[in-house]
């Protein structure tokens, strides 16, 4: 499956690496069970959320402060929800 990515999407893939265990808990499952069933749109907000800054993910997630768009709040909801069942 990996070899029919397009180049985009194996770089959002590598970005969504971190390293960072606070954010690896909800990046890698996504990454391993829906990103590649996903649609556009869903791969879209993805990739933006995986170019923004650790510090930023943190707060994000831990809910200390809201993402400039709602659409980045709703899609980082759905990604507790895809580990957490929330």
């Amino acid at each position: 499956m990996f070899d029919e990515l397009t180049l985009e999407e194996r770089k959002v893939i590598y970005r969504a690496r971190r390293g960072l265990k606070e954010i690896d808990v909800y990046f890698d499952p996504y990454v391993k069970h829906y990103y590649f069933q996903a649609d556009e749109h869903e791969k879209a907000m993805f990739a933006e959320l995986v170019e923004q800054e650790d510090p930023d993910l943190l707060d994000w997630f831990m809910e200390v402060s809201e993402p400039p768009r709602p659409e980045l709040r709703d899609f980082i909801h759905k990604l507790k929800n895809y580990v957490h069942g929330e």
